[in-house]
């Protein structure tokens, strides 16, 4: 990605939402930033809550054209009509995705802090790679994905890439100039207002 091109913003959903509320603050938030893509990404394995879910975010997603993939289930992918499925277990099953869904569905492959693993999920068919955490998270080890692993794949690799896990103004301005796209989460949906919150993320992309 070039210095001149500013990196989009990648939506994931909290892990839990409340039904009652969510749909409506997903709309706000959509209708108020240009959203590359949005992803589900709940806690629970509860396949009915995920259907549910997933039926009332497509809606919202949709409303606004705006893609919507789904954290590893690619049955669930198919049969609620979704636009793809983001791995979480690197490039492993990235070309058995591909194969089922095809080759029009977006096929994304979180890779953790292991380049080697990013290289193998492009070369598999992954469309995007993503790695993280970038920032403190209470979530996995503590490991991180630091800037250097951005800067080598911005100026080695062709497939774009996506920074998550624990983002903050800070983070984003550092590593605005070598990502693609920025996995914005619990970033903004713990914040009072989502709105407000990821606005601020945005305006560090520029600078």
């Amino acid at each position: 990605m070039s210095d001149a091109e500013q990196p989009q913003i990648y939506l994931i959903t909290p892990p839990e939402i409340e039904l009652s509320h969510f749909p409506t603050d997903l709309a706000r938030v959509l209708d108020t930033t240009a959203i590359a893509c949005l992803r589900l990404s709940l806690a629970s394995r509860d396949e009915d809550l995920i259907l549910r879910a997933a039926d009332a975010v497509r809606e919202v997603a949709h409303r606004f054209d705006v893609a919507l993939v789904i954290d590893t289930h690619v049955v669930l992918a198919q049969r609620l009509g979704l636009d793809g499925v983001h791995l979480t277990d690197g490039a492993r099953s990235v070309r058995v995705a591909r194969k089922e869904l095809g080759e029009d569905a977006i096929v994304g492959a979180f890779c953790g802090q292991l380049r080697h693993d990013g290289i193998s999920a492009g070369e598999a068919g992954a469309d995007y790679v993503s790695f993280g955490p970038v920032g403190t998270t209470a979530l996995g080890d503590g490991s991180r994905a630091e800037q250097e692993l951005f800067e080598w794949w911005s100026e080695m690799i062709e497939i774009p890439v996506v920074a998550e896990g624990g983002l903050d103004a800070e983070i984003i301005r550092r590593l605005a100039p070598m990502t693609d796209f920025f996995g914005i989460g619990e970033e903004i949906w713990r914040s009072e207002d989502p709105v407000a919150a990821l606005k601020g993320l945005t305006a560090a992309m520029a600078g």
